[in-house]
């Protein structure tokens, strides 16, 4: 029986700038079930890195969080103590983040960074951690592993950075591992062979992954559940095959409208009308119906709560509820459409 390791609900975070408050991440939730891989979708922007650092409690002095429950084996992670915190960051949760040239410390070798790890978290002798480091550079799949764990972060290549940091993020065996967009600025080739790894060590040692991307085919390719998020907020949460097969939030439909297919001449991609809001300025309804063609009055005025479908998906949008009073046909958007009938929605291709 699958059960949920982690449990998010309605999640907030703010940042308290000079020009007032920006609700980065407003009223997500979602659960990412033992031994799976969750995906968070969405723009740049959308709250996707901001919702993993809050799990951590890593935000910027500027930022709180300021409501939700974020439930880790039934405990909530938000109302532990910085130095509870300290033992889950590292130990059951780990982080790979985007930049690994950023994330490593350029004045410590790769090996003395892992070793850092394995003895606050795992009580380990130096030397113990300084082999233990060297079995994980072979884990990860650095060649000479007892070569490289005694270079610098700069003599290594982008691939083999970002092989330490999952290195560094796997040393104490986590439950969970976040990876915060773990192919940015790396070839296709090393983007694959990343990939592969991710998904051959969660097989391999058992872990809950959630994977932050804005990339659908890295979604497909990696993923059982999906949260697809636009500005601050869950608009879709679904198994993979149910949001690929049957999307059902305009926004998500769009998304996948602008995916070039192998198996369809187009003349064009389709695109999404508009721009994303800025988090100072957000609409008072939903907040995709500025973009939306499906929009009526009550969209625009009013936020859509996430209701769920009779296979336990959510999707945040009026469509989906007894309140809508929109067209009764369909309403075109791209190559699909969304058919309405009162809850017994489906998405039809052409």
């Amino acid at each position: 029986m699958v059960t949920d390791l982690l449990e998010v609900r309605d999640l907030r975070t703010s940042f308290y700038t000079d020009d007032g408050e920006v609700k980065a991440v407003d009223g997500v939730s979602f659960t990412l079930p033992e031994g799976k891989t969750l995906g968070i979708v969405g723009e740049s922007g959308s709250g996707k890195s901001i919702t993993a650092l809050s799990i951590l409690k890593l935000l910027a002095n500027n930022g709180k969080i300021i409501g939700g429950k974020v439930r880790f084996k039934g405990e909530d992670l938000l109302s532990y103590s910085d130095k509870q915190m300290r033992d889950i960051r590292g130990n059951a949760i780990s982080m790979i983040f985007q930049e690994p040239m950023t994330s490593l410390n350029p004045v410590f070798t790769v090996g003395q960074q892992i070793s850092e790890s394995l003895m606050k978290h795992q009580d380990m002798w130096k030397r113990a951690a300084q082999m233990k480091s060297i079995e994980l550079l072979k884990l990860v799949g650095i060649p000479s592993p007892d070569k490289r764990v005694k270079q610098y972060p700069y003599e290594l290549s982008g691939g083999m950075r970002q092989r330490v940091m999952i290195a560094m993020a796997l040393a104490c065996n986590p439950e969970i591992l976040i990876a915060d967009e773990p192919t940015t600025a790396l070839d296709v080739t090393i983007q694959a062979q990343i990939l592969r790894l991710i998904r051959d060590l969660q097989k391999r040692l058992g872990m809950s992954v959630i994977m932050i991307t804005h990339d659908l085919g890295v979604v497909a390719e990696t993923c059982e559940f999906v949260a697809v998020m636009y500005a601050g907020q869950v608009v879709e949460y679904s198994d993979v095959v149910t949001l690929f097969q049957k999307p059902k939030h305009p926004y998500t439909i769009g998304l996948m409208n602008s995916l070039p297919r192998h198996d369809v001449e187009l003349e064009k991609l389709e695109s999404i009308r508009g721009n994303v809001p800025n988090p100072k300025e957000m609409p008072s309804g939903c907040r995709f119906a500025p973009r939306c063609p499906a929009a009526t009055d009550l969209c625009r005025n009013v936020m859509p709560d996430l209701f769920k479908d009779d296979a336990g998906n959510d999707v945040r949008c009026w469509i989906y509820s007894e309140k809508w009073e929109g067209e009764s046909e369909v309403v075109v958007y791209g190559e699909k459409r969304i058919a309405q009938s009162r809850g017994a929605e489906t998405i039809l291709s052409d």
